[in-house]
């Protein structure tokens, strides 16, 4: 997992649409929060995901884009995030999941993918990182606004 402080790595993913995202393209224009999802199927990870979508506007009003990274393929990404009709990107993995290339799969019993966030600055610098396990603990409501207003 990415530390706070420390520069991000230049990330590259995919969107719905196939289109390659890079950690970079935001750099020097705005702030991005990655939140992780444990799997689409996570109705734990789907409320985080819905407290997000209610913030949008906090979020754009401090310059901050919000992506939710799931593990799954690009084509089961985008039928879950049509029928939700979320308004935020949706990344997923190109040659490996999202969670893999940040380190967040954890080795119990074989690979798990964790939940968590990750918030850049428009310098390219993480202010926020968190990570758990289990789903109830991978959304730091109260880390994130408060690292959102530190911006």
């Amino acid at each position: 997992m990415l530390a706070t402080g420390s520069p991000a790595p230049d990330v590259a993913l995919e969107d719905t649409d196939g289109k390659t995202v890079r950690l970079s393209d935001y750099q020097g224009r705005q702030a991005v929060l990655i939140y992780f999802m444990r799997a689409t199927s996570c109705p734990v990870c789907y409320r985080h995901v819905q407290d997000l979508v209610r913030s949008q506007n906090e979020f754009a009003a401090n310059g901050v884009q919000v992506l939710i990274a799931v593990p799954e393929d690009r084509r089961t990404a985008a039928a879950w995030k049509a029928k939700r009709q979320l308004p935020f990107p949706v990344l997923v993995g190109r040659q490996s999941t999202p969670h893999e290339v940040v380190g967040l799969s954890k080795k119990v019993f074989g690979s798990m993918q964790q939940s968590g966030s990750i918030l850049i600055d428009s310098l390219g610098v993480v202010r926020h990182a968190h990570s758990a396990t289990m789903p109830t603990a991978g959304y730091d409501k109260k880390g994130i606004a408060a690292a959102v207003q530190a911006l």
